[in-house]
């Protein structure tokens, strides 16, 4: 899905990136622990975290999309760093609840966790 359509979906707003870039899977956590377990590079990142760690999180995974929800906006420095790396940064006043259950209503696929 283009990022364009989720911004739509979402009621978002872009803070840097493209919209023309698309995702296919979406996880949601403020657990960046959580992330590094289960996450893999095709997938946008949920989540309320505002910090340097989340660009961090996602730089490790070469994750291209975060989506800040509750409102949440990064300061400047979490920007510039997320635009150094040429992420895409969404934000949305949704939870992190509404925003994934409508992306998933949509066509996102949610990741599936293997405890083998």
């Amino acid at each position: 899905m283009k990022i364009s359509k989720v911004i739509e979906l979402i009621n978002g707003k872009i803070l840097i990136g493209n919209i023309d870039d698309s995702i296919n899977y979406a996880f949601s956590s403020d657990l960046m622990s959580d992330v590094l377990a289960f996450v893999n590079e095709d997938t946008a990142l949920l989540t309320g975290l505002v910090n340097n760690q989340v660009i961090r999180t996602a730089e490790m995974l070469d994750l291209g999309t975060i989506i800040f929800v509750r409102g949440k906006i990064p300061s400047e420095e979490v920007v510039d760093l997320a635009k150094e790396r040429e992420m895409t940064l969404l934000t949305t006043n949704f939870t992190m609840f509404e925003a994934s259950g409508v992306l998933y209503k949509n066509g996102i696929e949610a990741l599936r966790i293997s405890y083998e």
